[in-house]
Order: C-alpha cells, then sequence, then structure tokens
C-alpha cells in the first residue's frame, strides 16, 4: 500500500478520536493524491468498516462526517445510528447527529454523501454541495464558512486500538471511594478557627445547573433524591432569591461544614439576571438569605449588613472575572451517557483545559460534575464525581484561609 501523508494534525487526530472512543484512525483516500472522482473514492473506501471522512476548505474550515455503516454500492438507503457530522469550531469538534426517522445516506455509486445532504467532492470535483434536505440540522456558515471549495478531502478507515488509553484524570468509580469521600467532607474543620463552616457561592449563567447542584448533594447526604432548590430549563433564572442552604448528614442528622449558595442566573440582557457587579457584595456577607436578587443593588444590600457576622468565609465557583477576598472554582456539567467515560473522553478534556485556558485557571480548579436531574434513584458514579467536586472546594477554601490567617498575623 502506498505511503500517504495526512493533513490532519496531531491534535485534531487525539480530538475526533475522543469522539470514537479508543480507536486508530489510517488514512485510506487522498483526493489530491487518488482524484476526486467517486471511483477513487470506492476503489480505496469500499468494505473497510467504519471510516471518517475530513474535508479541508481554502479558508481554513476542517470538517466532515462519521458512518458506521460499510460503503458497499448496494443502492440501499442506510440506517446508521452513529452517524454523525462535525466541524472543528474553534479547538473543540461540533458534532451534528442525523435527525430522527432519517436515512443516515443512500449506499450508490457515488461521491460520499451524508443523509442525501452534504455531498463532498461533488460532481466528481473539489466541491462540497449541500442539498438543502432536513436529514442533518446544520448550518453551513458554521460548519464550513460557506466556503464550498475543498483544498483536501481525506477518509480514514476507524478501528478499535489494543492499546490501553491513559485516562486524563483517574477516578476511583467505588463505593468505598464515595464512603471515603462522604467521610472527609463530614469531618472537615475549616483551617482558620473563627471560620465555622465554609460557604459556597455558586454563580454562572441561566441553566448552567447551580440549584441542581445543591440539590444533587444534598440528595447524597439525604440518601433519596431530593428537589429542595427550584430547578430546571427555562429562558430566565428560576432562582429569583439569593439563598443558603445548609446540609445535614441525614434526615436527623447534624449539618455539615459547609453552606451552599445560590443566585440568580446570571444573563447577558442589562437589567436582567443577577448584577455582577454585586458579587463581590455577596462575598462580604452583606446580603440576607431569601433576598430578591433580581432587585439587588448596592444601597439596598448595605441596609443588611449588620444582620450578618463577619466570621464566614465565602468561596465562589463561577464562570467571569476574579473578584478580591476569594478564591476560585469552576465546574462544568459532563453530559454523558455513562459517566465514566469522563476518564478516557478526550473531548472533555480538551474542553476543561479550554475553560481552564480563556478564563486564567489551573486545569485542576475545572471539575465536571453530572446533577441528578431526571433520575429517580441515586447512582454511584454520579455520587462520586459530585463528590470528589466537594472535597476539591473544600481543599481550596483550606488553601485560602491559611493564606488569610497568614496575611492575618502579619499585619
Amino acid at each position: 500500500m502506498e505511503s500517504l501523508t495526512s493533513d490532519l494534525t496531531e491534535e485534531k487526530r487525539k480530538q475526533l478520536c475522543g469522539l470514537l472512543g479508543n480507536v486508530e484512525l489510517t488514512l485510506l483516500y487522498k483526493a489530491s493524491v487518488h482524484g476526486y472522482q467517486a471511483s477513487a473514492f470506492h476503489q480505496r473506501c469500499d468494505r473497510q468498516g467504519p471510516t471518517l471522512l475530513v474535508a479541508y476548505n481554502r479558508s481554513g474550515y476542517v470538517f466532515g462526517g462519521y458512518t458506521s455503516v460499510d460503503y458497499t454500492q448496494s443502492g440501499q438507503y442506510i440506517t446508521d445510528e452513529g452517524i454523525f457530522l462535525f466541524s472543528f469550531q474553534g479547538k473543540i469538534p461540533v458534532c451534528i447527529k442525523v435527525n430522527s426517522g432519517c436515512y443516515a445516506r443512500v449506499d450508490d455509486a457515488g461521491v460520499p454523501n451524508f443523509g442525501q445532504q452534504l455531498y463532498f467532492c461533488y460532481n466528481n470535483q473539489p466541491v462540497v454541495y449541500n442539498s438543502g434536505s432536513n436529514a442533518f440540522s446544520l448550518n453551513t456558515a458554521t460548519m464550513y464558512g460557506n466556503d464550498t471549495q475543498l483544498s483536501e478531502c481525506e477518509v480514514y478507515k476507524v478501528e478499535q486500538s489494543n492499546t490501553e488509553e491513559k485516562p486524563w484524570r483517574n477516578v476511583l468509580w467505588t463505593a468505598e471511594r464515595r464512603d471515603e469521600l462522604m467521610g472527609l467532607i463530614r469531618n472537615h474543620k475549616p483551617l482558620m478557627t473563627s471560620v465555622s463552616r465554609v460557604r459556597i457561592l455558586m454563580i454562572g449563567p441561566v441553566g448552567a445547573g447551580k440549584s441542581s447542584f445543591f440539590n444533587s448533594i444534598n440528595s447524597i447526604f439525604m440518601g433519596r433524591i431530593t428537589s429542595k432548590a427550584m430547578s430546571g430549563s427555562a429562558g430566565t433564572s428560576l432562582t429569583t432569591q439569593f439563598r443558603t442552604y445548609p446540609v445535614k448528614d441525614g434526615r436527623e442528622g447534624k449539618p455539615l461544614p459547609f453552606v451552599l449558595c445560590d443566585t440568580m442566573g446570571l444573563e447577558e440582557q442589562t437589567g436582567a439576571g443577577l448584577d455582577i457587579e454585586d458579587i463581590s457584595s455577596i462575598l462580604q456577607g452583606h446580603v440576607p438569605d431569601r433576598y430578591k436578587v433580581m432587585f439587588l443593588n448596592l444601597c439596598s444590600i448595605y441596609l443588611h449588613k449588620a444582620q450578618f457576622s463577619q466570621d464566614k468565609s465565602c468561596v465562589t465557583m463561577k464562570e467571569g472575572q476574579n473578584k478580591p477576598g476569594a478564591f476560585h472554582q469552576y465546574w462544568a456539567q459532563a453530559r454523558h451517557q455513562k459517566v465514566t467515560q469522563i476518564e478516557g473522553d478526550v473531548v472533555l478534556c480538551l474542553q476543561v483545559q479550554e475553560v481552564s485556558s480563556r478564563l486564567g485557571v489551573p486545569v485542576s480548579c475545572v471539575l465536571p460534575v453530572k446533577n441528578y436531574s431526571q433520575e429517580l434513584e441515586l447512582e454511584l458514579n454520579c455520587d462520586v464525581l459530585l463528590l470528589t467536586a466537594l472535597q476539591q472546594m473544600l481543599n481550596f477554601a483550606d488553601d485560602y484561609l491559611d493564606d488569610a490567617e497568614r496575611y492575618e498575623l502579619l499585619n
């Protein structure tokens, strides 16, 4: 077999492999070498099993599609639950699944197509063509910048790898680890003696899962699914008050050494959602429980100052600019069918790294979690992720309090 040089960078190769699992890619077809004719494509790609098509255009876009079903020129309409289109938007490949009730592609002697909608090497030319059908909900401007002229088109054979992947973050998915984490959290004592409990302030956009995070943590220690905080999906924030939620160790148990503080979601529209300028006032303890944050302003905040003791530590996890007086923890929803996939999920790893880079924080401060939302029973893997994130928050709180105590001693 002739030696072919791939145009796919190593970084993008890893990202695409992350979409497909622990796989290896072998280059079968390169249009600039073999030609853009359908016959050249089929000569090298038929009966090769699952394949990944990667196209490049003159505007620098990298996009394509994956099919798990052989090309055989059968003339049949193919159903393929694994098929998807992708496009690199920034550093992360964004996937588009086939719409329900639509065929994945037609297996004919023509050029490669996806859903009889997106054709590559159309008319045996270096062109991508969108027929306008509705098999995939795609935006051509986003996917390939409406630049239909291809500079290259490659097809890779996709095979399962025999090499064991090294996880990007080690997680022990055992009941023993869950019990250990619960014990560490129960017995946590803030390093600063004047602080009885760590207060964790949750900040993020509408629908980020702030209230659901409290419900999930509360569920673990209550031993059942709870929904004390209002949560769900809506165009505007379901949380309309600043709330402080202690968590008890079981129904009759003692309060645990932390308090989760919930806020209204951040919104882009002026006058809607939590005012980001007032976050520092919340951190300083000037806002009481059940305060209606939709009317939050500095004048009303300080009316309540006398109601608060100043021996509490506020800890924040959010997305945005750093504010003085608190350390910052970042977390993101891990939306996976199997939570245990996060260890080997290259795409999730890259997303965590991108969040770290954009916000200027260490990767160790970005923690994927899976909140309880539709489940009726607790699940071990969700518990481990949630408790790991909470334990890290308490660890970082200790680091902050240790630094604050040293500062007080020096001054």
